[in-house]
């Protein structure tokens, strides 16, 4: 399994979900190759990771070179042939990868003395002719060495063997897993959750820290990674029909990819408390998030206050962790002060059992989002969501196959007027939020429970052991009831 900045490090989404899959297979044995920023992480991580994961091996994409740097090393010239796929790479023109990845493995090579020899250089002023003669040279040739650094260091990695790679995302995940097919002759799956590309281009459009005809130059790099990733995957997933529309858009063969929605334990969820005699002077909105810059939690605080100015028994339980992005936290915060608006309730990292049942609506306003599962599990327990138009709201909002009705509100990103106005139905209509919930639950039992999605992932599985010629056994795809 590979990932990239979430497990076993963080909580609640992708993570979640890996944890889940590894967790359901308990006679396969897993091995976690995960990418994460720097060292400073090295080991912390947020979950006790299942019997059956036996190694872990950790990526970082800010390092140092572990190489033996010497004077001699850093003369030495690329092979023709192993220039010629530096240059594809570097100008994206028919990436020879096999090439890339042989070099990489060289024991001699200093990612280091490459990126500053003159190997990299003549790449890079050839690149600068051909592409970018308009900007600085040197502010050109900075960046690349920028956007080099933590590729280089991924492709340096001595993959561990395996019989499948299970990529849960392209990007610098994509590249190990494509890298590892290249040494092994391994299986190559790729799911993705949200749609890597479209979220990296997302991210620099709004960049404050990357301007002007650089942030092209990003967004191309990260389209070459998903794109190696989608030509050597011999499949991959998609949640959501939109999300397999994109996944093609970018260059994914149409016959590789097969839908397979997200799953919850709809049973963890039975049974779970109400409201209790203080929580009955409030209409509660639950937001299951954490408090980062992509779930939008500024828009959600405004937007609160406008509905709550209307509407005086609603109360806002923000429940997820704050230490991911400390800053961006205590701007939320701050604004709650300067806002000054009561009921406003930061839980940090919570038990969703012991408060789902006791919210009336749950909500997220996120600028970006795969399938959320936090909306599948407001739904398992019949309450109705509130959540912005993107990733697959849409469809577990208003059913995509099926007509059990609305399991909510849909509205525009950063919308704070039609977030309140939202927020403000829903708290008057008690009705319309029972009937929203029940059809919300419906449409999760129907479709997006645990079972199925294991059951989908059993089949894929034993179809790559049958493919692959692997040996497992009926009994290691037994799935943990």
């Amino acid at each position: 399994m590979v990932a990239e900045g979430c497990y076993p490090y963080v909580v609640g989404g992708v993570s979640g979900w890996i944890h889940s899959m590894i967790q359901s297979f308990p006679n396969l044995e897993f091995i976690l190759l995960t990418i994460i920023s720097d060292r400073s992480q090295r080991g912390k991580f947020a979950y006790e990771l299942p019997k059956n994961l036996t190694e872990v091996h950790e990526v970082y994409l800010e390092d140092v070179d572990w190489g033996v740097s010497t004077k001699k090393s850093r003369l030495k010239r690329l092979k023709k042939k192993e220039y010629r796929a530096l240059r594809s790479l570097v100008l994206n023109n028919n990436v020879d990868w096999d090439t890339i990845f042989q070099l990489f493995h060289n024991e001699s090579l200093s990612v280091d003395d490459l990126l500053m020899g003159p190997n990299f250089y003549a790449v890079a002023q050839e690149v600068y002719r051909i592409k970018y003669s308009q900007i600085v040279f040197s502010d050109f040739l900075w960046t690349l060495r920028s956007i080099y650094l933590p590729l280089f260091l991924i492709l340096k990695m001595d993959v561990p063997k395996a019989d499948l790679y299970h990529c849960v995302a392209t990007g610098y995940a994509g590249v190990l897993g494509a890298m590892a097919q290249h040494f092994h002759k391994c299986g190559l799956l790729v799911s993705e959750h949200g749609i890597y590309t479209r979220e990296r281009e997302e991210e620099l459009i709004r960049a404050t820290w990357v301007e002007g005809k650089y942030k092209n130059i990003w967004i191309e790099q990260f389209t070459k990674m998903s794109s190696l990733a989608y030509d050597r995957a011999d499949l991959v997933t998609s949640l959501y029909s939109h999300a397999k529309e994109l996944q093609i858009g970018y260059g994914c063969p149409e016959a590789k990819i097969r839908i397979t929605p997200n799953g919850i334990n709809t049973k963890r969820l039975e049974n779970i408390p109400g409201k209790d005699k203080e929580d009955e002077a409030f209409v509660n909105i639950g937001a299951v998030l954490r408090v980062t810059p992509i779930k939008d939690v500024k828009t959600m605080i405004q937007a609160f206050t406008f509905a709550k100015q209307r509407v005086a028994r609603l109360k806002l339980w923000i429940m997820g962790p704050t230490e991911e992005e400390p800053e961006y936290a205590q701007e939320c915060f701050e604004l709650v002060e300067a806002l000054k608006v009561p009921d406003v309730v930061f839980t940090g990292r919570v038990d969703i059992r012991d408060y789902l049942g006791k919210m009336d609506i749950t909500i997220l306003t996120s600028i970006s989002e795969g399938q959320p599962l936090t909306i599948l599990e407001g739904f398992a327990a019949h309450k109705p969501t509130i959540a912005t138009d993107v990733g697959d709201c849409r469809g577990l909002i208003y059913g995509s196959e099926d007509d059990f009705g609305p399991a909510g509100i849909l509205t525009h990103i950063m919308n704070i007027e039609e977030i309140a106005q939202a927020m403000v139905d829903l708290a008057r209509d008690e009705q319309m939020r029972l009937e929203m919930g029940e059809n919300g639950y419906k449409r999760v039992m129907s479709g997006y429970r645990l079972e199925d999605m294991h059951r989908t992932y059993e089949e894929i599985y034993q179809n790559f052991s049958a493919e692959k010629g692997i040996d497992w056994t009926e009994e290691e795809f037994e799935i943990r009831k």
